[in-house]
């Protein structure tokens, strides 16, 4: 049988844990070929200092049968501002079989024309501003409507790679993915989601999360326009 092409669009500090938590499952599904796909194959920096280094280019790579697109604040900012990032998503799009984003990757997908009318899911942080590219949102970790499958944040991912694992290749293949991981999470402090969390916590986070709220929103409107 022919390989399932996944391909994951990385970009210029992103939130690697965006990319690599999935990455990890579904380069373990049975008949995936994934592909690291970016405007060069020079290194890209991700949000944390780790560098990722892309397998293809946009001009190279072949068509995906899923598409794939993390997130990441500062990162997303200047994707969504890339006219080269954007044509690529939504030429990918057009003939994949599934189109997905992990948290703010969400807003690249939109930049792109993809989520009008949909309901999908992205950070906590940044809810509010789906309607901004026409999407409803779901609260959920991993939201599906039709082809379209989104995440909320960073480590949604993993639950997203192992619901599109099952999704494609089957529960069972899922579950024994899952257990080759030894993915049983148990955080050791439970206040997410945000409501939730300490008066202190989100006191600490809230003017962080309000600028960049801001600034993707912004971003947003200019490019929307």
């Amino acid at each position: 049988m022919p390989a399932f092409n996944v391909g994951f669009v990385i970009f210029p500090e992103l939130t690697q844990l965006d990319f690599t938590g999935p990455l990890q499952i579904l380069a373990r599904m049975p008949g995936a070929a994934v592909h690291i796909v970016a405007k060069s194959l020079a290194p890209v920096p991700s949000d944390c200092g780790l560098g990722l280094v892309p397998t293809y280019t946009f001009a190279s790579c072949p068509q995906l049968d899923l598409i794939c697109v993390p997130g990441g604040s500062a990162g997303v900012i200047g994707a969504i501002g890339d006219a080269g990032t954007i044509d690529f998503v939504r030429r990918q799009a057009a003939g994949a079989q599934y189109v997905t984003s992990v948290c703010t990757g969400a807003f690249i997908l939109g930049a792109a024309g993809l989520l009008q009318g949909r309901r999908a899911t992205t950070h906590w942080a940044y809810t509010e501003l789906l309607p901004l590219v026409g999407a409803t949102h779901e609260q959920a970790r991993v939201v599906k409507d039709g082809n379209l499958i989104t995440a909320g944040g960073v480590t949604s991912g993993i639950d997203f790679g192992l619901s599109v694992a099952a999704e494609i290749a089957g529960e069972d293949a899922a579950r024994a993915i899952q257990l080759l991981m030894e993915y049983d999470p148990s955080p050791p402090f439970d206040f997410v989601p945000f409501e939730r969390a300490p008066v202190a916590v989100k006191s600490a986070l809230s003017a962080r999360m309000d600028k960049a709220r801001a600034a993707l929103a912004g971003q947003l409107e200019r490019v929307l326009v």
